[in-house]
């Protein structure tokens, strides 16, 4: 069966979503899939440059909502069989369509929708809602881990509308050459070198990792942080105030994480909710061992304590504790990422991550027929 596919995502996403959308899209058959962005920016860059099909629907804010129509006719012209949103912006805009297009839709759920506007006063409150009410009007979802889909449940959502597939990434078969040296940032090789790729968002745990950091008193430790969000100046003071700024550079957005975690000890997530973390099968594929806090599907990556370490959420000490062991254990590190490789690259390729997007949506058009034809 041929399924013609439209991807919807708002563009302006810099985490794990864009890089899900990508490398998924990246599969697709020619004419086979389509993305919508309603902002130009790195997203849609990247997918053009991986040859994807992107069509650019702009708004002059998010509150523009001329684009409603604009995607209707799209939908109706091209004759897609399914309409697949990423994100709030695009639930949102998939909800108040749907009466008007006469399709499945399904979205994926990268994050947990009741935490994606944390921190973020009453705008985040009302955010929150409108994102709560759009999922209930979704037909099937995608949840990249199983609590994910114990958390669409708990909105009401039923079990057999929730399909639960891990993310995934083109694993190397052997460790790339890479250009970036530790010298190059001013790094040591007797350093212990953690890296952290995340966006600067409450969500993810940078102020808890700084202050597990300052607690260690070992200037030795450093920490590079990767990434953009809201906090940059915030999380910088921060730094700066917990006695630790010469231990973390903040290096920003960038395209070269490969680089920079081959030239680490070991990759660190602190996230309070997190899906399937792509940025951690990213540093399983540099053969580096993780610490993680206890979210998404960390335990089914991390499998045994050989491969990494599980700290429960928001515990510094726990935290602290992991980052001390990865120094006093220095030696083994190495070993430790390897193993982490051999399991992440059998258990969550991109391969796997497309066959199982494909026959879902097959399962999802054909009970769609079916109905249709009243049968």
């Amino acid at each position: 069966m041929t399924v013609n596919v439209l991807h919807v995502i708002s563009g302006g996403e810099t985490g794990g979503s864009r890089k899900h959308v990508v490398t998924l899209l990246s599969k697709f058959a020619p004419g086979t899939a389509t993305l919508v962005v309603f902002q130009d920016g790195p997203l849609a860059a990247e997918a053009r440059q991986a040859g994807i099909d992107v069509r650019l629907l702009a708004q002059s804010s998010r509150y523009d909502l001329s684009v409603l129509s604009k995607l209707v006719a799209l939908i109706r012209r091209e004759r897609f069989d399914i309409l697949h949103t990423h994100g709030p912006r695009a639930n949102l805009y998939g909800a108040l369509i749907k009466r008007k297009i006469a399709i499945p839709w399904m979205t994926t759920v990268h994050s947990d929708p009741r935490l994606d506007f944390m921190k973020s006063g009453w705008k985040g409150k009302w955010f929150t809602r409108l994102n709560v009410w759009a999922l209930q009007k979704v037909d099937y979802f995608f949840a990249v881990s199983e609590r994910f889909k114990e958390s669409l449940m708990e909105l009401g959502i039923a079990a057999e509308r929730i399909q639960t597939i891990y993310n995934g990434i083109d694993f190397d078969d052997a460790p790339r050459p890479h250009m970036l040296q530790r010298a190059d940032l001013g790094l040591r090789e007797d350093d212990l070198v953690i890296a952290m790729v995340a966006r600067l968002h409450p969500i993810k745990g940078h102020a808890l990792v700084f202050e597990a950091l300052a607690s260690l008193s070992d200037p030795d430790m450093k920490l590079l942080v990767v990434g953009d969000g809201p906090l940059a100046s915030e999380l910088r003071e921060k730094a700066t105030q917990s006695g630790i700024g010469r231990q973390v550079q903040f290096l920003g957005f960038r395209r070269d994480v490969a680089d920079i975690y081959a030239l680490s000890d070991v990759a660190l997530m602190a996230s309070y909710s997190e899906s399937f973390p792509l940025a951690l099968l990213e540093a399983a594929n540099e053969r580096l061992p993780v610490i993680s806090t206890d979210v998404g599907g960390v335990s089914q990556l991390i499998a045994s304590s050989d491969m990494g370490w599980i700290v429960p959420v928001g515990d510094r000490a726990a935290l602290a504790q992991a980052m001390r062991e990865a120094r006093s254990r220095r030696h083994e590190l190495k070993t430790m990422g390897k193993r982490l490789y051999e399991h992440a690259s059998t258990h969550f390729s991109l391969q796997r991550l497309y066959e199982e997007t494909m026959a879902t949506y097959e399962r999802v058009l054909a009970i769609y027929r079916t109905r249709k034809k009243g049968v």
